[in-house]
């Protein structure tokens, strides 16, 4: 039988890592990097560029446009993009349209302004909802999953 007696986890471990400040956190976990790697890799490799590499289970998008400030990311079924709302004037100007990889906003914050939003996956062409709540418009459409394959031919030129 294994002892897991002698592990620190326990009521007390819990109640010290909720309260642990994700600052704390971080600092915690360089400092065991710059423990555990040896003194002639750590001029190589910097810990913050090995974690670099990994992203979050939900991909993110900054869009390129230049007065919206929007975030566009995916989940496992849905497109999401989120446009703040600096004034309560323009839920009641704007107009919102989609194509199967963008979204356009027109109307916003003048009436002649047109932003084209880069989408981070295929998206279908209904079931779109917008939502606005606190300043922030969030628009959520479902993804499109496109099985449809075609096969090509690779021939070869002498």
């Amino acid at each position: 039988m294994f002892p897991w007696n002698i592990f620190p986890f326990n009521k007390d471990m819990k109640d010290k890592m909720q309260k642990m400040k994700p600052e704390e956190i971080d600092n915690y976990v360089q400092d065991l990097l710059g423990k555990i790697m040896p003194s002639n890799m750590r001029g190589g490799m910097n810990p913050q560029d090995f974690f670099s590499g990994f992203q979050s289970p939900v991909s993110h998008q900054q869009s390129a446009t230049g007065g919206l400030n929007s975030t566009a990311f995916e989940t496992h079924d849905f497109v999401f993009v989120r446009i703040p709302i600096k004034h309560d004037e323009w839920i009641k100007n704007l107009r919102i349209y989609h194509t199967t990889n963008q979204l356009i906003v027109e109307h916003i914050p003048q009436h002649d302004d047109k932003h084209v939003i880069t989408l981070p996956a295929i998206v279908r062409k209904k079931g779109a909802t917008a939502n606005y709540k606190d300043n922030m418009l969030e628009v959520k459409i479902p993804k499109n999953i496109d099985m449809q394959y075609s096969q090509i031919d690779v021939t070869e030129i002498l």
